[in-house]
């Protein structure tokens, strides 16, 4: 059997889509249908169309910066956008999407990070352009792949900073001109890191928000539906939206990752419910957001391992001696 060929340097991973199984993260992440539109629209104009716009004296740079807090799915919807638009462009040919780690180029060496990302703007990326019709590449937390070269002069080795920055200008610029159905898309959590001259090169800066009440009330509500497909018997609670919002209203200032952290929470707040999840209610979920998923230091002692499982018969505990298992020894000795 053949080995898989290993990732060029700095490709964290290599898809071709569309594909089945990245349908969910575009689904996943609740936005407006402006804000979805949006971001698709970018992505076509820039793929499809790419190559007469380069034409342009003002030429785009196939270029979308997703800024927000942690946790509002600008990941999640980065790969999705990757999906639905090769959706969209199948009939021209299949996309190929890839995922760049920029924690890959920075290095100790002088002149070493300048070298690294060189090497993926005029090698790798060029490369796997000329594969197929459409490229999308995902860069996430770029502020970490183009420094703001204004504050990196307070910075250790800030002239190797310049350099690497100053490559990933010139190998975005050289992409735009000669790879044109190349969509950069990128993300940050700091966008103030992010170089002034990288900003001025996107052709979308969309800004995420947390969410709002509504939102995370169609978070949770969405998030309880998969747990239903594998316990039915949660079905009944899909109902009660009241009960969604109610909950909502005690998450105010909670990012998606943590709303979606609620409904484990809850599952978690009865030793009852973690072993049979079907019996989750809607105070689970109070409780766990009252805690903000943690828990509370309150209460009497807890029960001793035997006390919270009585029902364990003897014949089914192991006979371990310092964390040797006997019937591994025994084996052995039979074998001898």
């Amino acid at each position: 059997m053949a080995q898989p060929a290993a990732l060029p340097p700095g490709v964290l991973s290599l898809h071709v889509l569309p594909a089945e199984h990245h349908d969910k993260d575009w689904d996943a992440i609740i936005v407006p249908a402006g804000v979805k539109e949006r971001l698709l629209s970018q992505a076509l104009l820039q793929l499809r169309h790419g190559r007469r716009l380069s034409t342009l004296a003002g030429l785009p740079h196939g270029l979308i910066v997703l800024a927000g807090p942690p946790g509002t799915g600008k990941t999640t919807l980065g790969r999705g956008l990757a999906q639905v638009a090769a959706l969209a462009l199948a009939k021209d040919g299949a996309t190929t999407f890839v995922e760049i780690n920029p924690h890959a180029f920075p290095s100790d060496m002088l002149g070493e990070s300048q070298r690294n990302i060189m090497r993926l703007m005029q090698d790798t990326i060029p490369e796997l352009a000329a594969r197929r019709p459409h490229t999308v590449v995902l860069v996430d937390e770029v502020e970490s792949f183009a420094v703001r070269r204004s504050s990196a002069s307070f910075e250790t080795n800030p002239v190797d900073v310049h350099r690497a920055t100053d490559a990933v200008m010139l190998g975005i610029d050289a992409i735009a001109r000669n790879h044109p159905s190349v969509l950069f898309v990128t993300t940050t959590n700091f966008i103030g890191a992010i170089d002034e001259a990288f900003l001025s090169r996107a052709d979308l800066v969309m800004h995420f928000a947390l969410p709002d009440a509504a939102t995370i009330a169609q978070i949770l509500h969405d998030s309880l539906a998969e747990l239903a497909i594998h316990w039915p018997g949660l079905r009944p609670m899909l109902e009660k939206r009241e009960q969604f919002a109610a909950i909502a209203a005690l998450c105010d200032g909670w990012n998606g990752r943590q709303v979606r952290k609620l409904l484990l929470a809850g599952l978690a707040q009865r030793l009852e419910v973690a072993k049979n999840p079907a019996l989750l209610t809607f105070e689970d979920l109070r409780e766990a957001a009252r805690k903000r998923g943690g828990v509370e230091w309150v209460g009497a002692a807890a029960p001793s391992s035997r006390e919270l499982f009585p029902d364990v018969p003897k014949e089914m505990m192991h006979d371990h001696d310092h964390g040797h298992d006997h019937g591994h020894v025994h084996a052995k000795t039979r074998r001898k």
